[in-house]
């Protein structure tokens, strides 16, 4: 009898426990080794509504699959967004003339959408945050060819300040940083080929948009080419519409791009200053990884050395056009340097990608990237000893090659230093700063071209500047790394042991003597200073 109602007593409890759970627990419990096991009917026959969240927990990445269709996308978005720049430099002169503008004017033009392209990142944070990666694709598609159809009907500079250059790069944004995010969450173990093979559309776009471009400047004049590329630009509606999320059984309003467990929402007083700075902070937090460039080395690091080469690495595509037609070339052997300058990357980034997916690049990259940083600003040098269509093309095949390497690593590289659910956050921030130099460094440019009257003296500065950038990144991350292996050396027993100077303890050391008393409460402080860090 007592064995029978401890039998039904105990039923009791688990039929008690089992129908207090809530919806998404009894989820939890149907989902098995990493896959979503989809219910039809979850506690009194309801069904909990399937929305598009984090990676993270029981979704994991396919690397394959319909990834690929989105590598495919992600590639055609880069093709779009980041290889429309080059084809800036084929209208520039055609700018000037049409507005009687000097060079820094001009210059502001192509500046200014590519600031605003990385500059719209918290806002671009906040669209995916809200309406996921596909729609805000598509929005970006729809702004960036509104952009450049309503530019054809500019009269002056000032309009297209703001149509091609705000409304254009705002589209630009809203295309190009959830492509490369959703792309990041299905590929993990292959990242670095998907990076790779992805970056290769800004080759694409390189190699074929100058050549459209240069096509229909002949045939319609600047202003039909415009109303034309907007047309072109509406197809990354359609890359965005295939980048379909995961899928996982949660709440609404979980965003695609949060990666921290569900919170309740919690009551803020209305028309409290204290609330709103709250609010504030938690978004600065949360859309910019204001957190990491304060406590996370590596990142502050790369982020510097970034937004330093940036100052000079895009303005050559802006300056090569013009620099070659003043020394009497033609505007086609012009436009030919440019395509070509695409084929390179076309050819060279699917073999980096193989190439670097091998083992002994792993926590290698940012050397890789550092020495192709540094050819690529050495470069530019080549330019100044002479301005014949042979001189131009060695340039343009070893600017491509070391263009190829940069443009692969990069996004390997962000990724490494830092945790991938704080990816959208950190390049968000990244892409701010770096907007600042890539909004500046056109127009410096035009100055230095309006008081010298040489282009010659933009490729040495642009040279300087990148150059200088490579050094820093390799020998910042070279010290960085040391660091950490004079951090994990094992130092040799001594007997007797004399006492260390407070300067000379390496935090996480490990000594071969038995620990004290007093050495496991010192153990156990740092560990608990670790965790306050992390």
């Amino acid at each position: 009898m007592n064995l029978r109602k401890g039998s039904k007593v105990a039923g009791d409890c688990d039929s008690l426990q089992m129908e207090s759970k809530t919806p998404e627990q009894t989820h939890n419990i149907e989902q098995k080794n990493g896959e979503i096991m989809e219910s039809e009917e979850v506690e009194n026959g309801k069904s909990e509504p399937i929305v598009p969240v984090a990676m993270d927990g029981p979704v994991t990445a396919p690397d394959g699959g319909w990834g690929w269709v989105v590598l495919v996308s992600t590639t055609l978005v880069q093709a779009l967004t980041l290889g429309f720049s080059s084809c800036i430099g084929i209208f520039y002169t055609d700018l000037q003339t049409e507005f009687q503008a000097s060079n820094q004017e001009t210059s502001w033009v192509p500046s200014i959408m590519t600031s605003v392209h990385h500059a719209g990142g918290p806002f671009c944070s906040v669209m995916v945050e809200r309406f996921g990666c596909r729609t805000t694709v598509m929005v970006g598609g729809v702004l960036s060819g509104l952009g450049m159809a309503v530019s054809s009907f500019t009269h002056t500079i000032t309009e297209l300040y703001v149509t091609t250059g705000v409304i254009t790069g705002l589209g630009f944004c809203f295309s190009y940083q959830p492509a490369v995010a959703i792309l990041g969450h299905y590929f993990v173990r292959r990242r670095a080929f998907a990076n790779a093979m992805s970056s290769t559309g800004t080759a694409l776009g390189m190699c074929t948009l100058p050549l459209l471009g240069n096509y229909l400047h002949t045939e319609l004049g600047w202003r039909g080419s415009f109303l034309v590329l907007g047309a072109v630009l509406l197809n990354c509606c359609v890359c965005g519409a295939v980048m379909r999320p995961l899928w996982s059984h949660r709440h609404r309003g979980q965003p695609l791009m949060n990666h921290g467990p569900l919170q309740p929402e919690e009551e803020k007083p209305k028309g409290s200053m204290r609330a709103l700075w709250g609010g504030l902070k938690a978004a600065l937090h949360h859309h910019m990884a204001f957190d990491l460039l304060c406590n996370n080395l590596r990142y502050r690091v790369f982020s510097v050395g970034i937004t330093w080469m940036m100052l000079g690495f895009l303005v050559p595509l802006i300056y090569i056009v013009p620099y070659a037609m003043a020394h009497d070339m033609e505007q086609s052997q012009a436009a030919l340097l440019l395509s070509i300058l695409g084929i390179v990357n076309i050819m060279v980034r699917p073999s980096i990608g193989l190439l670097f997916s091998l083992p002994w690049f792993k926590g290698r990259y940012i050397y890789v990237f550092s020495a192709a940083v540094l050819m690529n600003g050495l470069s530019n040098c080549i330019c100044c000893i002479d301005a014949s269509f042979h001189v131009l093309l060695v340039y343009v095949l070893t600017y491509g090659l070391s263009m190829s390497v940069v443009g692969s690593l990069i996004f390997t590289v962000l990724m490494d230093t830092l945790d991938m659910s704080r990816f959208p956050a950190a390049l968000g921030l990244l892409a701010i700063m770096e907007s600042v130099t890539l909004l500046i460094g056109p127009p410096l440019a035009g100055i230095l071209v309006d008081r010298t009257g040489e282009y010659l003296y933009v490729f040495l500065a642009c040279s300087a500047t990148v150059a200088s950038s490579a050094v820093f990144l390799m020998v910042s991350f070279y010290c960085l790394d040391r660091k950490v292996q004079k951090g994990q050396q094992v130092p040799p027993q001594v007997s007797p042991p004399k006492p260390a100077s407070v300067h000379n303890v390496v935090p996480q050391c490990q000594y071969s003597s038995v620990p004290t008393k007093g050495d496991k409460d010192k153990a156990s402080d740092s560990e608990t200073e670790d965790v306050s860090c992390l």
